[in-house]
């Protein structure tokens, strides 16, 4: 059969022949066997839905064994047996152009060069799934392949729940991924119901299918890395020959290495997965692998002595890099942290001093004594650090759940008032009032053709839209502007491009929607092809997270999620081609609510009038909660747009005298 026909059948008519695993691939944690004698019958029960009553003695004690060994059901004998990768749009079978740029994103997503567990459906973050296992895959493609443009896809946590007639006007689909009720959004909650087959975890831009692999972040990650300089660097001074010491190399921390290389510093990141490490090397995300702390120790005083910008993987765990570089002497000058501590017990952060093959083997077997070793080697971390920052390194929360997860183990990670953590988050330092206030967040395309010629194209038109935008722009927005014109120039340059033909941009309302005007046009004219928009959900308005996009958020609103709630809805009748909402992301589940988007531009009328209602809605919805906590540049963003936009009215703040309070209570 030809990739058309094997899209088109959906669940196959005849049981395929059992697969064997493959050998020697980054596989996912085994999950914890969590799950009663009665609730391995009912997850058993749930899967074979899928299938006909024929197969179901079969396929039952498969799946049983799928569920001891590794915690899911995958239903790996259901994966196709073509490559997945992001095809010419024109290669996917669709009455819908819209639905096959949806396809198409789907299959970017689980691209083995992209996906950090492919075989298990999750693209990054040790658990963010794009569906719960194969039979969803199967028949959400042949959903997508036979709908009209007058119907819409409903996808609960990965289960295609069903085509239902909607309009042209539309989302062709919508994505919920994790929604649960209040009191059952404990990680544990997550693991059983996730091993039911009834909610997943979809992380951010996994389960809205929208991930473009660690290009993703490294524009977010290289205006923090350059502005944490910028912080405790004297003017004229530059990062060449200063060290950023981090953790992780999988998914979206893969991109700390290459924003370090951009930001001119010598960027250390410790994985203890070698796989992972060796990934990111061969992707030519990270210069130079060490597994041998007396070599860490020696390349990084010869890079320092030649101030040079280079990045190193060290194979191995953080925590030996801060404790030895103290002793060492060895000063730090910018520090952070970000492996996947939104699942602390589940493979997102291993302990010290233990191997990652007998960490994994406790993560399964022996999961409380695991947690004892995370919290331990937590607290020695918090301690290394702070013995750092005593002299003077400047440490920041990268949003991972870092500080939260050092508090709970009992890290001395807290500021004098009990409350607060005594470090800063990188939103409340640094991309909450230098970029979100003001409406920048990371914007992203992807060319449908796969022609690196068309992002050549994009690259071109999105850095004179900005040129062009900067000549007038106010002076408190000429640095963001002038980074990121800098930033797309040198787009190439830097070669980011992993899976799709894909770029990421930070850009406010008034350039999203003159850079998509000015793409849309440029296909209207044949000169590219048909482009995806979309964007992190770590942005300006899609995410309620009270430690990282909204903890510069100082009303008490913080802990709110009506803003993503807003978002989801407000984008969806506003012209967006599919939408998502989902409890999770990157800072844990129940942690955080974030939402998402995706517009297909075909060079369409349509199309225009679409991108301008949207991608301004998009942004500005956060702006205005943003104004309304009183943050000062939020209020200035929103009342300048105001002013550009007379059918846009925001309710502002009335500030109020800090002395008129003092002797209230």
């Amino acid at each position: 059969m030809t990739f058309k026909e094997l899209i088109l059948q959906g669940i196959p008519s005849e049981l395929p022949e059992k697969r064997v695993y493959p050998e020697g691939i980054n596989r996912a944690p085994k999950r914890k066997d969590i799950l009663s004698k009665e609730e391995k019958q009912l997850a058993i029960r749930n899967a074979l839905r899928y299938f006909p009553a024929e197969w179901h003695q079969e396929l039952a004690t498969e799946f049983a064994q799928e569920l001891n060994d590794f915690g899911r059901i995958y239903m790996y004998r259901f994966k196709p047996n073509y490559d997945i990768y992001a095809r010419d749009i024109k290669e996917y079978p669709a009455e819908s152009l819209q639905a096959a740029s949806i396809m198409l994103m789907i299959q970017n997503n689980l691209d083995p060069a992209v996906a950090q567990h492919p075989e298990e459906l999750i693209t990054y973050g040790g658990n963010g799934a794009v569906f719960q296992n194969w039979a969803q895959y199967l028949l959400t493609m042949q959903y997508l392949a036979t709908m009209s443009d007058e119907q819409t896809l409903h996808m609960y946590s990965g289960h295609p729940m069903g085509l239902f007639p909607s309009s042209k006007e539309s989302p062709r689909v919508i994505v919920t991924n994790g929604m649960m009720i209040p009191n059952y959004s404990s990680p544990d909650d997550w693991e059983k119901f996730n091993a039911l087959g009834v909610t997943q975890y979809g992380q951010m831009t996994a389960g809205s299918y929208m991930y473009i692999g660690p290009q993703g972040i490294v524009h977010g990650t290289t205006i923090t890395v350059m502005n944490a300089f910028r912080k405790i660097l004297q003017k004229g001074d530059t990062p060449k020959g200063k060290i950023f010491l981090t953790a992780g190399l999988g998914g979206m921390s893969g991109a700390q290495p290459k924003a370090g290389n951009i930001a001119s510093c010598i960027t250390i990141a410790a994985e203890v997965n070698p796989k992972a490490a060796t990934k990111r090397h061969e992707q030519g995300w990270v210069d130079i692998l060490i597994d041998n702390m007396d070599e860490l120790v020696s390349r990084v005083r010869e890079a320092q002595s030649k101030e040079e910008v280079v990045s190193i993987a060290f194979i191995g765990n953080v925590v030996d890099i801060w404790e030895r570089f103290y002793e060492e002497e060895i000063f730090i000058h910018v520090g952070s942290d970000q492996t996947s501590l939104h699942i602390p017990w589940t493979g997102g952060y291993y302990p010290a001093d233990i191997s990652y093959e007998e960490s994994n083997r406790l993560i399964r077997e022996e999961p409380e004594v695991f947690k004892e070793e995370v919290q331990k080697t937590l607290r020695r971390h918090a301690a290394a650090i702070n013995k750092h920052t005593e002299r003077g390194t400047y440490f920041f929360d990268y949003g991972n759940a870092f500080l939260l997860e050092s508090s709970r183990a009992g890290a001395e990670v807290m500021a004098e008032n009990g409350i607060d953590f005594k470090y800063p988050s990188y939103v409340q330092d640094i991309l909450g009032p230098m970029c979100f206030d003001y409406g920048f967040g990371p914007f992203r395309w992807v060319c449908t053709s796969g022609k690196p010629e068309d992002l050549d194209a994009t690259d071109e038109i999105a850095a004179s839209v900005l040129q062009e935008i900067m000549e007038n722009s106010p002076e408190e927005i000429q640095l963001q502007m002038q980074d990121n014109i800098t930033w797309i120039k040198d787009a190439k340059k830097n070669k980011m491009v992993v899976g799709s033909q894909a770029r990421i941009l930070y850009a406010d309302a008034e350039g999203r929607a003159k850079i998509a005007e000015a793409f849309n046009n440029a296909i209207a004219e044949g000169k590219i092809g048909p482009v995806v928009l979309g964007r992190d959900h770590h942005d300006v308005s899609g995410t309620d997270s009270p430690y990282r996009e909204t903890s510069n958020i100082y009303d008490g609103s913080k802990f709110t999620a009506d803003m993503a709630i807003h978002n989801v809805i407000g984008d969806s009748f506003r012209g967006a081609t599919w939408v998502s909402i989902h409890n999770g992301g990157g800072v844990g589940w129940g942690e955080v609510m974030n939402g998402g988007f995706g517009m297909l531009l075909d060079g369409s009328p349509e199309a225009d009038a679409r991108l301008k209602k949207m991608l301004f809605y998009d942004v500005n919805n956060g702006i205005a909660r943003r104004s309304w906590a009183r943050n000062k540049e939020a209020l200035f963003a929103i009342k300048r747009e105001m002013k550009r936009t007379p059918n846009l009215k925001v309710t502002v703040p009335n500030l109020v005298e800090d002395s008129l309070l003092e002797d209230l209570f």
